[in-house]
């Protein structure tokens, strides 16, 4: 199915198929997110354990999207390996049917993990390889992961209001295997590249503008630590109905879409620095209003509306940003270094930490913490991001 953007080789971009991706593995998301954490309380599991479980799947993307991002580069063959990823995450995923006691839980999340977490970053290539002269196109491709999350967070959420949450699994199940599916119907598009002119990966790791961009990606997820463990848990405590929890998520990834929508216009009027840094404030309020607004339903509103910023335009940035560092010979190792170090090590971190920060001294300082995770990142891009380094490139947006 063709798109009405092309590249300047005259093919088409798979709209559609890229599409589909997204979509299925955001709904994947957008049914664990909001309802795994109530799935594993009616296991039984207090805060300190739903925190290292949920620990334990991001912290396979430490690993994972590197090691993968390396087969796929080496051996050129990145669709099978996003399909082999796809398929063993399904089948190791099924392995939470057979028990449910938290060693048997934890090795389920590990192993399907460990190749759910992988698929992703290698994707993000294929896409981005279909896109290389209109990268605009990326976001309006993506924002259908946003679809698939906002799909799955409502229907689910009307879902659980009369079923027990149970059934989380099987639905979890579904979507792992629609992933499987979709990636059948995609091919890997050929990337010439010229190795004399593609850098070494070591110089450009050393660059000190690399090395923040890794350093405030970890702390931006790992300020997200309390939001994606507690925060359903979070809003049950103060009596909102698991439909109200899920219209809540939803609305944070229909904030994220508009930005989807929008980014490349964005990106050409204002320099990627800026945006990240505006972010970055954005973010700290986020967490505050959480903090101290929760019992305020407007207050909340305006906080998921916030997301645009905590998640939207920051993950649109950070994709535009490795394109750019990386491009050229190490995408896939660039998007799995960024993963890993994000949704891998911040996210892992801030669920252990969430979790005991929450057992010991509750919701208010946990997310003023978050907060300032998200000062402290602001410095740090402050300090080390360039304006020249993050002009629009020469291919364009």
């Amino acid at each position: 199915m063709k798109s009405a953007g092309g590249n300047a080789d005259g093919q088409d971009v798979p709209y559609w198929r890229l599409s589909h991706f997204y979509f299925f593995y955001f709904a994947a998301l957008g049914a664990m997110l909001p309802y795994w954490s109530l799935y594993l309380k009616g296991l039984g599991f207090d805060a300190t354990d739903i925190g290292w479980l949920t620990a334990v799947l991001t912290c396979t993307r430490i690993v994972a999207p590197n090691l993968w991002g390396w087969l796929a580069d080496k051996t050129r063959k990145r669709i099978f390996v996003i399909r082999l990823g796809a398929a063993l995450g399904f089948a190791f995923f099924c392995g939470i049917f057979f028990a449910q006691g938290f060693f048997w839980v934890a090795v389920v999340i590990f192993f399907y993990s460990f190749f759910w977490n992988a698929i992703l970053a290698q994707f993000e290539v294929i896409t981005l390889g279909y896109i290389v002269d209109k990268r605009s196109t990326y976001s309006h491709i993506r924002l259908w992961g946003s679809v698939g999350f906002i799909f799955a967070v409502a229907l689910l959420g009307l879902f659980f209001d009369y079923l027990p949450i149970d059934f989380l699994p099987h639905v979890i199940a579904l979507f792992m295997l629609l992933i499987w599916l979709s990636t059948l119907w995609v091919r890997e598009r050929p990337v010439n590249i010229d190795h004399e002119q593609t850098r070494g990966l070591s110089a450009i790791l050393k660059q000190p503008a690399v090395i923040a961009f890794f350093i405030v990606s970890f702390l931006l997820q790992l300020a997200h630590g309390p939001y994606y463990v507690f925060f359903s848990l979070h809003l049950e405590s103060f009596g909102y109905s698991r439909l109200l929890i899920g219209q809540l998520w939803a609305l944070g990834v229909m904030a994220e879409i508009v930005v989807f929508v929008y980014m490349h216009r964005i990106m050409r009027r204002f320099n990627l620095r800026h945006i990240i840094l505006i972010s970055l404030l954005l973010s700290a309020i986020r967490w505050l209003l959480i903090a101290f607004g929760s019992e305020s339903l407007p207050l909340l509103l305006i906080a998921q509306c916030l997301h645009a910023f905590s998640f939207g335009t920051l993950h649109a940035s950070a994709i535009e940003v490795v394109h750019r560092f990386f491009g050229g010979g190490h995408d896939g190792q660039g998007q799995a270094i960024y993963s890993s170090s994000s949704f891998g090590a911040g996210a892992a971190v801030g669920a252990v930490m969430s979790g005991y920060m929450w057992s010991g001294f509750g919701a208010s300082l946990t997310y003023t913490l978050s907060s300032l995770v998200c000062i402290l990142a602001f410095v740090v891009a402050f300090v080390w991001f360039r304006t020249h380094q993050f002009k629009e490139s020469a291919s364009g947006i």
